[in-house]
This record gives structure tokens, sequence and C-alpha cells, in this order.
């Protein structure tokens, strides 16, 4: 993979791009099947109308990244950086996602759905219109973000951090019953005990 490279209109599986460094790729229109991208270091890295299946993306730093109505499904990107990126109309279904960071990231009309997602990081992230549906957000971390007309449903948000911050967002009454301790916590309100 070199710098600058651009690919288009593609369906590709099993491609072996490990541990690649480059910067400015771009991908549009591009099918990838069971593609192996973990490890690399892909600054600005540009996904236009593409769908990932099955793919090895984990431990995937990508430094700005810009992704536009872009599927990701059944893959693994635990440890995935995508630091000061852009995701916009992006969905991201049956993935392992844990261990991630967003941090700084924009986020506009991205589902994330049946995901592991514990301890990922959307510290100071923007996030609008963006939905977690059954996922596991345990110890994941808001803080400092700005969440606009999201969504939380069937999802577990557990010791989730930066509660404060999610201002803004709606949660389904389930979600809302098992984590009225961290709510309350967040509040500054203390617990009385029936006695």
């Amino acid at each position: 993979m070199e710098h600058d490279a651009t690919l288009s209109d593609a369906s590709l599986s099993h491609v072996a791009w490990a541990d690649q460094h480059a910067g400015g790729v771009r991908l549009e229109a591009v099918r990838l099947v069971r593609g192996d991208l973990s490890g690399a270091r892909l600054e600005k890295l540009r996904l236009d109308d593409c769908e990932l299946t099955g793919c090895e993306l984990a431990n995937l730093e990508g430094r700005g990244i810009q992704a536009t109505r872009v599927r990701v499904q059944e893959s693994r990107l635990t440890g995935i950086a995508f630091p000061e990126g852009s995701l916009c109309d992006v969905v991201i279904r049956g993935c392992r996602v844990e261990f991630s960071s967003f941090g700084f990231a924009q986020l506009i009309r991205v589902t994330f759905e049946d995901c592991l997602m514990a301890e990922t990081s959307f510290l100071g992230a923007q996030l609008e219109g963006v939905r977690f549906q059954g996922c596991d957000l345990t110890r994941a971390d808001f803080r400092e973000a700005s969440l606009q007309r999201c969504e939380f449903s069937r999802s577990d948000l557990t010791d989730l951090q930066g509660v404060a911050h999610l201002r803004g967002a709606a949660v389904d009454r389930a979600g809302i019953v098992a984590n009225a301790d961290l709510w309350a916590t967040a509040l500054g309100i203390t617990a009385l005990d029936p006695d």
C-alpha cells in the first residue's frame, strides 16, 4: 500500500495489508471480504461507499480517517484508533470494537449494532444521531463528549465514564432502571436504605 494510493470499484477478498504504513490512501466503492489490516498505520485514510465483511482491523491506526457511507460487519476492530476522524452514515454491526478510541472524532448518523465495545473511548468526541443498539459499553468513556439526538437501546452501560456528558441522549427504560445507581452518582444523589 503506497502513500496517496486510490482503489476504486473493486471487490477483494483475503488481502493482506497488515502492518502497512501509508498516508492519504483512498478506497471508493470497494467491497472487502476477510481482509487483514491489523496493525496498519493509515493516516488520513478515506473510505467512501465501502463494505467490509469479516475483516481483521485490530489495532488499525487511522488518525484523521474520513469514512462516508460505509458498512462494517462481523469484523474485529479491537484497539482501533481513529482520533480526530470523521464518520458519517456508517453502520458497524456484529463487531468487536473493545479498547478502541474515537477521541475528538466526529460521528454523524453512525449505528453500532450488537457490538462489543467495552472500554471504548469517545473522549471529547462529537456524536450526532449516533445509535447504540444491543452493545456492551461496559466502562466506555464519554468524558467531554457532546451528544445530540443519540440513542442507547438494549445496551450494557455498566461503569460508564462521563455520564454527565450523555445530556441530549435517549436511553431505553430498561437501561435507565439497570443503571439507576450510575445516574444517581453522576447527579450527586445518595441512595437511602429502606430501613
